[in-house]
């Protein structure tokens, strides 16, 4: 193996025979060669390992990690501790990289040293097997095309899938995956922006990402939607209500009562409920008096947390706040 290779990849692994050695091909297949890969196997009980030792066998840029079925946190810290690559870049045993995703996130990190990190879009397969809920979020990960939109979205979802992550390695050892109840990759990606760090896209379709029943996403609890609102009050209380406790929250349906409860265990409430439901407006919600949209303007400056379902309820919530002159992340966020 070199010794100083361009792109360290990381790849945690538990029990994924059947798609590892497709995944593995895909890494071969990079046109860009300087690169390192770390499988990390995280207590597979399966074939896996044997695999992983074939590949490396075959390959000595490929070098295998062996844990106790720890859980892709220590899996990842580990490889990640192992790198020595300029860039770090995730990926999933279950995946397929297009061959020059590696050239083109490099270009991307070379053109923009303000970048900390960058991601792709993707194309989640297999195609047959997609509900319409995961064809949206597809569509709108792929409408995310640069630093500016990666920031602006941030509250909506994780703007970057975890396995188009190419990272500078210094921010990713600086910062660190940390092993909390919640998201591991959206919580690491709060983090970065709360602290300044710019993530980019590089706008293709890098990776094809599969969907399937053993999915992490749908088989642990820490990616359970309340995990992902905690992730996004922390976020909030740490940038746009840093400074004080009390905020307006344009929706009050399903998201945005989540989102204030998971807000209100950090001290933060709301001193208006902006609401459309004309039932609903002159009463009071939580001692906080509903409003209509029209009425923002005549209030006190102060930060506003719009969270609801749907893009086209946000963009139209964008609209309206923008129409008064408020500006986005400075004076308002836009939630899901």
């Amino acid at each position: 193996m070199q010794n100083s290779p361009l792109f360290s990849i990381l790849i945690p692994v538990r029990d994924a025979e059947r798609t590892l050695p497709s995944a593995l091909y895909s890494v071969v297949r990079q046109s860009e060669r300087a690169w390192e890969c770390w499988i990390v196997d995280d207590g597979s009980r399966d074939a896996s390992p044997r695999i992983a030792e074939a590949f490396a066998h075959s390959d000595p840029r490929f070098r295998v990690l062996r844990q106790a079925a720890l859980g892709i946190v220590p899996a990842l810290n580990q490889g990640l501790a192992e790198s020595s690559g300029r860039y770090v870049v995730r990926f999933d045993a279950d995946d397929l990289m297009h061959h020059e995703r590696l050239a083109l996130q490099r270009r991307a990190l070379e053109r923009r040293a303000d970048l900390a990190g960058v991601g792709c879009h993707v194309r989640l397969f297999p195609r047959s097997e997609l509900s319409c809920g995961l064809r949206a979020y597809e569509s709108w990960l792929n409408s995310i095309h640069d630093a500016e939109d990666v920031r602006r979205e941030a509250c909506v979802e994780c703007p970057l899938a975890h396995p188009t992550w190419c990272m500078r390695r210094e921010v990713l050892l600086r910062f660190g995956y940390r092993d909390t109840p919640g998201p591991e990759d959206y919580e690491l990606i709060l983090r970065l922006l709360a602290a300044g760090e710019r993530l980019a896209v590089v706008p293709r379709r890098l990776l094809l990402w599969r969907d399937g029943p053993s999915r992490l996403s749908r088989t642990d609890a820490r990616y359970a939607p309340e995990r992902f609102t905690e992730c996004k009050a922390d976020y909030l209380a740490r940038t746009l209500l840093a400074d004080r406790n009390d905020y307006v929250l344009w929706g009050y349906g399903d998201t945005g009562k989540a989102l204030a409860r998971a807000l209100a265990s950090q001290g933060k409430r709301p001193s208006h409920i902006v609401e459309l439901h004309q039932g609903r407006i002159g009463q009071r919600i939580a001692g906080a008096p509903v409003i209509h949209p029209e009425t923002l303007g005549t209030l006190p400056p102060r930060p506003i947390v719009a969270s609801v379902a749907g893009f086209v309820a946000r963009s139209q919530i964008r609209e309206a706040l923008r129409a008064l002159g408020l500006r986005e992340a400075r004076d308002f966020v836009v939630a899901a």
